[in-house]
This record gives C-alpha cells, structure tokens and sequence, in this order.
C-alpha cells in the first residue's frame, strides 16, 4: 500500500472522533526542534581546551567522530536531511573559531561567525550555551558561585559574552536564540555553608544580565541539576533557587533537563504549574538512566507525557525545546536522528487525539470517556499519519533513513 492510500484510511479513521490530520501535520510543522551540536564529537569543542569535568562523561568509542569544525558541520547537515520539520543547532561556547590569547572571558561574536554561515545555509535558527566548564578556572568544580572574585569575576564575563553571542545569532537569522545557562558548581561532600555559595550565584547572575538585551533576538534561561559525578553532597544551582530566579526576573526562562531530577522525578509533571508563573520555559529533553546519563531519547512514557503536556493545552509556543544527550557507543548521526525523529512522533501522536473533547471530559467528571479514548489511541495508525509527514517534507520514511546513514558511515565516517 503506497504511503498516500495509507494515510487517507488512517485520516479517515481519525476523522471520524474528530481529529483532522492536516492540521496536525500543519501544526507539527510550526514547531522548532534545537538539535545540541556536542553529540557529534563527544563534547570536544574546537578550542581544544582539555578534558571534561563538572560531572560530565562520554562514554563509548564508536569511529568516526567528527574532529574539526568542517566534519561537525558535515555530520549535522546530513543528519538535518534525516529529519522533518523547522530545526536549530545548539551551540556551546567551547565551538568557537579559537583566537590566540583570547580566553572565554573575552570571547566576540565574530568566533561563531561560521555557525552564522552554516545555519544561513541550513536554514535554520541557532542556540548558546556559556562553557563553564573543561576549563583551569573551573577545576574546583565552582564557577559562578566561587569564593574567589577573581575566577568568579572571568566567569560573569565570560557569561556576559555569551549573550552577546547570542544576540548575534537572533540578529543574523531572524530566528531568536536561546542562552542557556548551565554550571557544574557544587561540592563532593557535605558543606558547612549552603548560604554563601548561593547568594554568590544570584550576586553573579544579577550582574550577567544586568544589560537588558532584545528578546526578540536572545533569551536568556537558568538550568537546574541535582547532582553530579564530584557534586553528589550539594549542588548549588537548585531547582528551587532557578525557578525562584525566573520567576522573579521575567526575561529569564527556567530550563527543565529530563535528567536532572531526582530518578522517581519527571519533568512533564512540572511544565503545567510552571506554565501559570513563567511566559515562556526552555526544555532539554534527554533519557536518564538511574541518574543523569544523557542517554538518546526513545519514545519512552515519559517523552510522550512531555508531549501531552505541551499539545494538550496549545502550549507550544511557551515552550522551548531542545534536545541534550550524547551517546558515543553508536553512530553519532544515528543519535541525533532517533533522538529528534521521536520527540516529533511525540508530539504529533499528543496531536492526534480529540483534545478538544478530553478537556471537556475532564471538566464534566467524565473519566470512562477519558480511559476509553486514550486507550484506543494506542492502537490508532499514527505511523501512516507520521510517515505521510515525512514523505512531504521530503526526508526518508521508515527505515529508509537508516539506510542513508549506514551508507555515509561507510563512504566518510569510516574512513575519518
């Protein structure tokens, strides 16, 4: 059966408990998905800065990582072809075109000028991330938050560049960026003082965005994370001491990253209240595995219930979403398609579901309509939907994508 005939049965189908595909399909199309550039090198960067730390780790040796700027840009502009819809790259400050001398404290726009070109030539938007860590100043694990003025002082700068960076992206493309600020600080072991270290952070944070820059061109957000390997007693940056940040600074969105909660935690529960206090939130969407493990992403229940919370309510235009894992036991390209292939399946499957008439079950108390509804769904013919989607925007249906990549793997990968 050709991919259209399935799609008009499966559209049919849905059509008669009131779901249109076409709009689904049109509405899926309008969302933009921010693809993280570290997952095709292995968070290397092009400063060759040194090893990670911060509680960060690779694992995994599969050939034909990318070892330079040009390979990078290869590597995410044929995966970009794997994958439908509007996308961004996501950019961390450590992919900079290195000058002499220059250390991250005084980085310029003019040393990401190359992504400006590539995204030009992609057409798609960019992201930023400051790099506060794989770097001599970050070696006591504490950045932001430190003691010492001095090494807190290059870190605010360095924070301060990355914005301006990224306003440079917002106003080179048309396509706002998103400055997502992450820092490894914390402690291995029990500290005497939790005060201290946090009214430093929200001192250091006050004076990175005391520049008010347009948000039609950059946004600034704050992540959160629970621990890490080397911060396992106490991390700084909490999830309550972010969203506190957030909500009183509007500029700023709190990033919620799937693994950097608790384990019995999850981040879809917690976009619906966060929504009722913040405009907009930015999301790094991942797989932990018993802690944060940045695993690919898999249509697991969660990534699905991330889905529903954003469709179910027509939130997509508040909430911003990027992917964030990185996986060096595969093909590199391969983790990149799965992951960003079934974050769109999520979405579109929360799509296509009467949620006009489920809202209303809920209103009325009715919850056997809502069981029977969202039960048969499971077995409704999203994939025809899915792959008449694909086939439209013109990338590979099915396995076919994979295909493609086994090919580049053999004819470049390989060969690097």
């Amino acid at each position: 059966m050709s991919i259209t005939k399935a799609y008009e049965l499966a559209k049919a189908q849905y059509a008669a408990i009131g779901v249109d595909t076409d709009a689904a399909i049109e509405r899926l199309e309008k969302i933009r998905i921010s693809l993280h550039c570290w997952q095709g090198d292995d968070v290397a960067g092009f400063e060759s800065a040194g090893a990670l730390d911060g509680g960060l780790a690779v694992t995994g040796n599969y050939p034909g990582k990318a070892r330079n700027k040009e390979e990078l840009f290869s590597d995410m502009s044929f995966a970009f072809k794997m994958i439908p819809g509007l996308k961004k790259a996501n950019v961390h400050a450590i992919y900079c075109e290195p000058k002499k001398g220059v250390d991250r404290d005084a980085q310029t726009p003019d040393q990401f000028s190359a992504w400006v070109d590539f995204a030009k030539q992609e057409n798609i938007g960019l992201d930023f991330n400051p790099t506060c860590f794989a770097h001599p100043k970050a070696s006591d694990t504490l950045t932001l938050s430190h003691p010492d003025e001095g090494i807190r002082s290059f870190w605010i700068e360095h924070c301060k560049t990355s914005r301006k960076v990224s306003e440079y992206f917002g106003k080179s493309l048309g396509i706002r960026s998103n400055n997502n600020i992450w820092i490894p600080d914390g402690m291995k072991d029990n500290p005497y003082d939790r005060l201290a270290p946090r009214a430093r952070l929200l001192d250091s944070l006050d004076k990175i965005c005391a520049e008010k820059l347009d948000t039609k061109y950059t946004k600034d957000a704050v992540e959160s994370k629970l621990f890490a390997v080397g911060t396992e007693a106490y991390v700084v940056g909490s999830h309550e001491f972010y969203m506190g940040y957030a909500m009183k600074n509007k500029d700023v969105m709190l990033t919620l990253d799937a693994g950097h909660f608790h384990p019995t935690e999850v981040i879809s529960g917690k976009i619906s209240s966060l929504l009722l206090y913040l405009d907009e939130i930015l999301l790094h969407v991942s797989r932990p595995i018993r802690w944060d493990s940045d695993h690919v992403v898999i249509m697991d229940d969660e990534l699905q219930a991330i889905a529903q919370e954003i469709i179910r309510n027509n939130n997509e235009n508040r909430v911003n979403i990027a992917l964030d894992y990185f996986d060096a036991s595969i093909n590199r390209i391969a983790a990149w398609v799965i992951g960003a292939r079934n974050t769109q399946k999520a979405l579109l499957m929360a799509m296509l579901a009467p949620n006009a008439m489920l809202l209303e079950a809920d209103k009325k108390l009715d919850y056997t309509t809502r069981l029977v509804y969202t039960e048969e769904l499971k077995s409704y013919p999203f994939n025809a939907v899915w792959d008449y989607y694909c086939e439209k925007a013109g990338v590979p249906t099915g396995l076919g994508w994979f295909d493609m990549v086994k090919k580049y793997e053999a004819d470049v990968l390989f060969k690097r």
